[in-house]
């Protein structure tokens, strides 16, 4: 039985998690990480705790990460040099600092799964955006989640976007004129991103291809946070055999 522990437990996806994770035989909740004096009102019965601390004592071997961009990387390097190995769910990693995990998780031996979307319908997204791009480059994303997310583009779209460029084998640039600062969206390697933010939503996103006299859109809707779980559990099961660090779902899923 694997011993975990969830850091960002009274959030969205954290309280989630930590039902997933006590909910599944092959594995024990042990620790779940909140801000101090937060609890899920719906699970009193977890193991609470308001430091990072709490997971080296309840001998946590593998933490999950979700809280937020300015926190993931204070968060992960503590648990590298614990030994404890990391799925991380919260967006914002930028290139570097997953070169930063590398070397941090090559002279610690703990490992880390990174992942910007852990639905695996996200995951096939974007999979199928980089078999599709290199037929059709003139591609733009949209990306829609809840008022509450903090980044913008999303983590999965700034994914797609990279995967997409190195995929395609021409550029495509649309017109740049615009007569409202900014309506064109915004720019990862090349590919206009466009970012909606409104109460009602969850998580969506479409790739949209154009070519001459035809469009293709590939869209995925996680209208429940629930669909995450899965993948999450799939990772936390994998990533103590997984040496360094991995990134994204495709490789435990063998795409």
């Amino acid at each position: 039985m694997i011993r975990v522990g969830v850091i960002g437990a009274a959030g969205r996806m954290g309280s989630l998690v930590c039902r997933a994770v006590a909910d599944d035989p092959d594995l024990l909740l042990v620790s779940a990480v909140v801000r101090s004096g937060a609890t899920i009102p719906s699970a009193p019965d977890l193991p609470f705790a308001d430091d990072v601390e709490s997971l080296k004592s309840a001998g946590a071997e593998v933490a999950v990460e979700f809280t937020r961009p300015d926190a993931v990387m204070g968060n992960v390097r503590w648990l590298l040099g614990q030994g404890i190995h990391a799925v991380v769910g919260t967006s914002g990693l930028r290139p570097e600092d997953v070169e930063e995990l590398r070397g941090l998780s090559s002279s610690s031996g703990a490992n880390v799964v990174v992942a910007s979307n852990f639905a695996v319908g996200a995951v096939l997204m974007q999979r199928l955006a980089e078999v599709v791009a290199p037929h059709m480059p003139a591609v733009e994303i949209m990306e829609l989640h809840h008022e509450g997310k903090v980044d913008a583009p999303s983590g999965t779209a700034i994914t797609t976007a990279r995967r997409v460029a190195a995929a395609r084998r021409d550029g495509w640039a649309g017109p740049g004129g615009e007569s409202v600062a900014g309506v064109r969206g915004g720019e990862v390697d090349g590919i206009r991103v466009h970012s909606v933010r409104l109460p009602g939503l969850v998580a969506h996103q479409e790739v949209i291809f154009g070519a001459p006299g035809q469009t293709l859109t590939i869209r995925h809707d996680a209208p429940d946070r629930a669909c995450y779980m899965p993948g999450v559990v799939l990772a936390v099961k994998a990533v103590g055999s997984r040496p360094g660090v991995t990134v994204g779902l495709e490789p435990i899923l063998g795409l």
